[in-house]
């Protein structure tokens, strides 16, 4: 089929690309010309696993393009995506201008019947507003029908899961819109559930907001762990083991970040207020996602006092590992916090340090190496677990000032940390101490 994707961000360019390879003609629309004309070449402009490769692969074989014109872009299209982006308005509700303005866009250029399938992560009712703002403004006569389809992406493994997903969610009230949409995606051979249209914009913050509790959960547990001498990743494992709870989102560690969680949690949050639901549990998500990031300060605070003057590294930047996606990212409210109160700031990240500087500015140093980083420092906060970060040798740490390692990944193994000396605290598990030698001690 002929499809248009509007939006070329984590969710647009994943979902064009995505659609090129299981066979569509796939023209994804932007309006910065500059990035276009870079995408045209098949370089990506962010950073997730495998996308360059698979964009260049589907341009050379003409299946997939990208264009700033949307008359160009619309043109014989029988189903147009609007993945732009949501952001979020001060009281924590989703910003809709981005994709009403889509589709009113859709409205006036769209020439012949097409289904309007909405990626973007939009609030319940607001596919039935784009319909009515579509209607209102169609320029021919022509059938648009418009469609829920929430995406399930992590980001760092988007491509990955564009194949291997667990569902496709698909929201209508169109037998027709259903059945084209599912043809669309049938190539990918993913289970395919069909259901009304607010349902599937609930099931993507729903989605989200549960995971997010795992996630806060395991953080309090953690919490508890390290009063009462228990090691929470056994305790995961242990908890994992039950079907009825599963393995995932049970990794302790300093909260959740990235573009869809805190956003998500909060427009739900709202979404209840609107309808004058009170959702005290997941407020109660977001609060301890807030306590959780302050962890490692509150501990740096404790073991080195005043850190006005002294050298901190930081190891991580990105939120997570395999992307440079800065967006609500633990170290941006850390580093803030440590320049603010006068500490010496040195960081390194393997893929994140240009948005972060974009973020973050020339408060501190960035390093293209973890040993320069963290050489001669008084303190290494760790905050991305990044695989270069896990497997770095352990001995690179004694060219510290002083070997405290304060890890909100839990990147190494307790036992290896305690063998080297270390001064080191991690999230939910025994935490080691430098200790003198005997002999020194009754010197």
């Amino acid at each position: 089929m002929k499809v248009a994707v509007v939006g070329t961000g984590y969710v647009g360019l994943v979902t064009g690309v995505a659609l090129s390879e299981i066979g569509h003609h796939v023209t994804c629309i932007d309006i910065d010309e500059a990035k276009v004309k870079k995408m045209r070449k098949g370089v990506s402009p962010i950073f997730e696993p495998s996308l360059s490769n698979f964009m260049k692969k589907n341009i050379q074989a003409g299946r997939l393009y990208f264009t700033t014109d949307y008359e160009d872009g619309f043109k014989e299209a029988q189903v147009i995506y609007i993945a732009v982006g949501t952001p979020e308005n001060e009281d924590g509700s989703a910003n809709l201008q981005y994709v009403e303005q889509v589709a009113t866009t859709i409205a006036l250029t769209a020439k012949q019947d097409t289904i309007v399938v909405t990626k973007s992560t939009v609030p319940v009712g607001t596919n039935d507003r784009l319909r009515q703002i579509i209607d209102h403004n169609k320029l021919y006569h022509i059938n648009i029908e418009v469609v829920s389809n929430p995406e399930f992406l992590r980001e760092g493994s988007a491509i990955f899961d564009s194949f291997h997903g667990d569902r496709i969610v698909i929201g209508t009230n169109s037998e027709r819109a259903a059945n084209i949409l599912a043809e669309v995606n049938r190539p990918f051979n993913i289970p395919i559930y069909i259901t009304d249209i607010r349902s599937a914009e609930m099931i993507k913050y729903a989605s989200n907001a549960f995971l997010a509790t795992k996630i806060s959960f395991i953080n309090e547990i953690a919490n508890i762990c390290e009063r009462v001498g228990a090691d929470v990743e056994k305790v995961a494992v242990g908890m994992g083991l039950d079907k009825r709870i599963g393995p995932g989102f049970l990794k302790a560690g300093i909260g959740y970040g990235g573009s869809c969680f805190p956003k998500d949690t909060k427009a739900l949050i709202q979404i209840a207020g609107n309808v004058k639901y009170d959702f005290e549990l997941l407020k109660g998500v977001v609060n301890v996602n807030k306590k959780q990031q302050r962890i490692l300060l509150d501990k740096l605070y404790e073991k080195i006092g005043n850190v006005t003057g002294k050298k901190i590294a930081i190891l991580g930047l990105a939120f997570k590992p395999n992307t440079d996606d800065m967006r609500e990212a633990p170290s941006i409210q850390i580093i803030n916090e440590l320049v603010k109160s006068g500490a010496i700031v040195y960081a390194y990240d393997p893929i994140a340090m240009g948005n972060a500087k974009n973020i973050l500015g020339d408060t501190l140093v960035y390093m293209e190496d973890i040993g320069e980083a963290i050489e001669n420092a008084a303190a290494v906060l760790i905050l991305t677990e990044w695989d270069e970060i896990k497997n770095v040798d352990l001995t690179i740490f004694h060219s510290m000032d002083t070997p405290i390692i304060l890890d909100g990944r839990n990147c190494f193994n307790v036992n290896d940390m305690e063998k080297h000396n270390f001064d080191y605290f991690s999230i939910g598990r025994k935490e080691t101490k430098t200790t003198v030698p005997a002999a020194l001690e009754s010197w």
